[in-house]
């Protein structure tokens, strides 16, 4: 897979957690191993003019995420077509303050971003009920075996 992590917002990020995080979360979702993705940690004065630009809503918001080719998740026993998967934009200002709400690290925050991102890109949404359940719990289930995974050799 080629994955590119860049931080472009002034706030100090663990660029290479970020990388595991998407490596893990494509790797799970069954995405060619040629697939590409481009995760952007940018200012909340960028990602206010993404959010005008993109939603026509005001203020900065926490993730948006670009499709490009619109991949679709793998299934058992075969990936998904090759492509780009797409750009996962990230404001970790916004998420410093949503992981004090939520009682978890920012770096948590993040990382909890990164994979709604990628499950976005992947064509996952939560505009309705039933939707956001399956997104939800796929999300969680993601998120939670990637970190239980924190501390073993990266491969």
């Amino acid at each position: 897979m080629s994955i590119e992590v860049l931080n472009e917002s002034g706030t100090e990020v663990d660029t290479e957690e970020l990388l595991d995080c998407a490596r893990y979360v494509m790797t799970e979702m069954r995405v060619h191993p040629r697939a590409e993705l481009c995760v952007t940690c940018v200012d909340e004065a960028a990602m206010e003019v993404l959010h005008v630009k993109w939603m026509d809503l005001p203020g900065p918001t926490d993730v948006m995420s670009f499709p490009m080719d619109e991949l679709r998740p793998g299934s058992e026993g075969s990936t998904s077509l090759e492509g780009v998967l797409g750009d996962v934009v990230i404001c970790p200002q916004v998420a410093q303050r949503q992981a004090a709400g939520a009682g978890h690290t920012p770096a948590e925050e993040m990382l909890l971003l990164v994979t709604h991102g990628i499950l976005h890109l992947l064509g996952f949404d939560h505009a309705e009920p039933e939707d956001e359940k399956d997104m939800f719990e796929r999300q969680r289930t993601l998120l939670l075996t990637f970190l239980a995974g924190r501390g073993r050799p990266r491969t």
